[in-house]
């Protein structure tokens, strides 16, 4: 969250379903919202509070951007730095990967998190990137079939590939 010129108070993200803040003062689990609002809405509401309450500070938005992940020039590791290490997530991160090869798409900053959280990918077929759920790409519920693809130029080359 953005503050007065270029200060930031903190960063909010949703993890299986609960949204947490980064802030001065560290990392806190705000849980999940209430029912009808959004996680987006609690968390500014929750930094706003702490930082008119003096309980964190900020910090210039260029320390907040040099610290941030950028994409790697290799493989990522398997796994996301959250994800426990256990057989069941070890099989879903490696149908994952497998399924991302298919529609020719490339985990860029992280291992798998999980079927239903942001995972940053980089097209392989045009210059997109960005944060997509496993989830959609999978098809939901387990389903078969992917959804169909999103990518501004990719749907025809991918659509030919099938």
């Amino acid at each position: 969250m953005i503050v007065g010129e270029d200060q930031v108070i903190g960063r909010a993200y949703r993890w299986h379903r609960d949204w947490l803040v980064l802030t001065t003062a560290g990392e806190h689990n705000l849980r999940r919202p209430p029912k009808g609002t959004p996680g987006t809405e609690m968390a500014a509401a929750h930094l706003a509070e702490q930082y008119a309450a003096g309980r964190i500070g900020a910090v210039p938005l260029d320390q907040v951007l040099a610290e941030a992940p950028t994409p790697l020039c290799g493989p990522v590791p398997l796994l996301h730095p959250r994800m426990p290490v256990n057989d069941r997530n070890i099989e879903g991160a490696l149908t994952a990967f497998a399924g991302l090869r298919a529609h020719h798409w490339r985990a860029a900053l992280t291992g798998f998190p999980g079927s239903d959280n942001h995972w940053y990918l980089s097209c392989e077929l045009c210059p997109w990137e960005g944060p997509k759920f496993w989830s959609h790409l999978r098809g939901r519920n387990g389903g078969r079939r992917a959804r169909a693809v999103t990518r501004a130029g990719a749907s025809e080359r991918t659509r030919s590939a099938d």
